[in-house]
């Protein structure tokens, strides 16, 4: 796609690096999406310096990930589903994310 030059990419040599960098600059929380989440996506307040943070599709994130982050979501699903992809499971919560903060709107 051609709509690298409108995002702000940012690599980090570890997730220490990561950890350390963001709770210097930042006052947002780390939001996890995980199947693991006891709390669904769709009650929670989200705010406007929360980064949500996603595991790799096929393992998902290792425990420190999960105990360093301020929240862990899930996305609800039907009785017998595993999961979705971690694209689409994305794409879910950014919108709602971005509703609820008044991005549709400005």
């Amino acid at each position: 796609m051609d709509y690298a030059e409108a995002c702000e990419l940012s690599r980090h040599s570890s997730w220490n690096a990561f950890l350390d960098g963001f709770r210097a600059k930042n006052s947002g929380r780390i939001i996890l999406l995980t199947t693991k989440a006891p709390k669904s996506f769709a009650k929670f307040d989200f705010g406007e310096d929360d980064v949500i943070l996603l595991g790799r599709e096929s393992a998902g994130a290792p425990p420190q990930v999960h105990s360093a982050c301020d929240e862990r979501l899930c996305v609800p699903l039907a009785e017998g589903a595993r999961s979705l992809n971690v694209v689409t499971a994305a794409a879910i919560v950014l919108s709602e994310a971005l509703r609820q903060n008044g991005f549709f709107y400005k």
